[in-house]
C-alpha cells in the first residue's frame, strides 16, 4: 500500500516544514514502513547547515526514520488521531553524508511492542548504500 503526501497529513501530525516524509512506497499496520524523502537545495535548514557545503543534518534523517516508523504504529486503527513521541534513539551510525538531489529510501521495521511502547530498527539508504541506521523507541501517545 503506498500513501502520498496528502495521505501521510491523515495519520503524521507534522506539517511543513517539519514533515521530512515525502511518500509511503509500502506499509503495514504495526509492522513496518517504507518511506521516501527527496532532499532539495531549497530546504531550510541548508541556509545554515552548511552554506558553503550544503548536507542533510544527521537529526533530521532520524527524525524521517521515526516519522516512517510512526507511521506503521498510528496507522493501526487503534492508535488513529495519536502521536508517537522519541522514546529514544540506540546505536545510531552515520555512514553516508546526504546532500540536496539525493533520493532517502527510508525503512522502519517494529522489531518490539509492549503497551504503548515499541522499537524499530531503521536504516536510511541513498542509492542502495547506507546513510544512518539506529534502533528508535516510539511512546504512543493520546491527543488529550
Amino acid at each position: 500500500m503506498q500513501l502520498n503526501s496528502d495521505e501521510i497529513k491523515k495519520i503524521l501530525p507534522h506539517r511543513y516544514p517539519f514533515l521530512l516524509v515525502d511518500k509511503i512506497l509500502d506499509y503495514e499496520p504495526g509492522k513496518f514502513a517504507d518511506g521516501r524523502k527527496c532532499v532539495s537545495v531549497n530546504e531550510m535548514q541548508f541556509c545554515g547547515h552548511f552554506p558553503e557545503k550544503a548536507v542533510m543534518p544527521g537529526v533530521l534523517l532520524i527524525e524521517a526514520l521515526a516519522q516512517t516508523g510512526a507511521v506503521a504504529l498510528l496507522s493501526e486503527e487503534e492508535n488513529r488521531g495519536k502521536i508517537v513521541l522519541f522514546g529514544g534513539i540506540k546505536n545510531a551510525r552515520f555512514r553516508r553524508q546526504v546532500v540536496p538531489g539525493d533520493v532517502v529510501d527510508l525503512h522502519c521495521e517494529i522489531i518490539a511492542r509492549k503497551g504503548p511502547v515499541g522499537v524499530g530498527k531503521a536504516v536510511a539508504k541513498v542509492d542502495g548504500e547506507v546513510a544512518v541506521n539506529a534502533e528508535l523507541t516510539f511512546a504512543i501517545s493520546g491527543t488529550d
